[in-house]
């Protein structure tokens, strides 16, 4: 029974990281399509079609061994688009034209409470990558020196990337910042709060990574869904396995992208995918597990620390997947479907 919990908890993230991926991807060629022509034809969900089927040629990648270089790569861009976006919105910030900025809260108390609960499950989507580094280093014994290098490595990108955008970000805009902060630097309406040159850059950095970040989440979607299509006797580009891998693999992608063009909602989706996904795989699943294997005393403080957190973070998870959900709900209520603009 834990082995099925556990599959479906994988599945539900990878599935929302490939649908994030590709949502954020489509948006980024609409940034930089809009930035060249302002009164463009062309819509959201055609560049999200665009993205797709980039994604569908990437995703014929075997293994996941055969992606090591595109994860290194994605580290780097990664780093550069870190660097570049600090830079922008601290360039931002300083500049005569910069945007009034707001920190102040929602008025109301419940408002404050939901948006507090879809908060700390989008911050478990960003903290919770460190479950690929640990999937990785289960393949190959010993197991824990790896995943201690790999969390440590993992942590301090986590750090250096994400908080360092987030902070620089709601400084420069204050609570008007964009879940994608290049909308912020380049607005629909005006001008660009950075050099045009710096914000291309950062756009293209962003761009590739996301194609990256896709194939390496989607490797362990496509492992569930080849258990049993796949013939571990023929060669990986056999015809009896390239023909089911290419048709699964590309509807699995398909799927994702109906889903991304149909309800843009990124910052719902993240708050989704960390409370039904990141919260209990990081924070509830290791806490039974070390009861479960090691059995510390029912009388140990161990024991009741794990119990604890199992507890805290369950309904932590629950209110956080209720209050994402209800956001998914009122945004869907107020835009329509396959809209042209990205939710926040």
């Amino acid at each position: 029974m834990m082995f099925y919990f556990v599959i479906c908890v994988q599945t539900a993230i990878n599935t929302g990281v490939g649908i994030g991926c590709i949502l954020l991807a489509g948006e980024c060629l609409q940034i930089m399509y809009t930035s060249i022509y302002p009164d463009g034809p062309l819509r959201l969900y055609q560049f999200i079609a665009m993205v797709t089927v980039v994604m569908i040629l990437f995703s014929q990648m075997p293994s996941f061994h055969s992606l090591r270089y595109i994860n290194l790569a994605s580290l780097i861009l990664s780093l550069g688009y870190s660097f570049v976006v600090v830079g922008a919105c601290i360039y931002a910030g300083h500049s005569k034209d910069a945007p009034p900025k707001d920190y102040s809260l929602e008025s109301s108390k419940s408002a404050r409470t939901f948006s507090a609960f879809t908060s700390i499950s989008v911050l478990a989507s960003v903290l919770g990558n460190g479950i690929l580094p640990e999937i990785q280093a289960t393949l190959a014994p010993p197991a824990a020196g790896k995943m201690l290098k790999g969390l440590i490595m993992c942590y301090t990108v986590v750090v250096v990337t994400f908080y360092s955008t987030a902070i620089t970000g709601y400084w420069a805009f204050g609570n008007k910042a964009s879940s994608n902060i290049l909308k912020s630097l380049m607005p629909d309406n005006g001008p660009s709060f950075a050099p045009t040159w710096l914000l291309g850059l950062a756009v293209l950095f962003v761009l590739l990574q996301l194609f990256a970040i896709g194939m390496v989440y989607s490797q362990v979607a496509y492992e569930i869904i080849e258990r049993k299509s796949a013939d571990v006797r023929k060669g990986v580009f056999s015809a009896r396995n390239l023909l089911p891998r290419l048709l699964l693999r590309s509807v699995y992608m398909a799927a994702c992208a109906f889903v991304a063009a149909m309800l843009p909602f990124f910052g719902d989706i993240n708050g989704v995918v960390g409370a039904i996904g990141f919260i209990p795989l990081d924070f509830v699943l290791p806490m039974l597990l070390y009861n479960k294997s090691v059995k510390p005393p029912r009388t140990s403080l161990t024991f009741w620390i794990n119990v604890s957190i199992m507890f805290v973070f369950s309904g932590v998870g629950l209110m956080g997947a209720f209050s994402s959900i209800r956001n998914l709900v009122l945004d869907a209520n107020r835009f329509k479907l396959f809209s042209n603009d990205v939710v926040d």
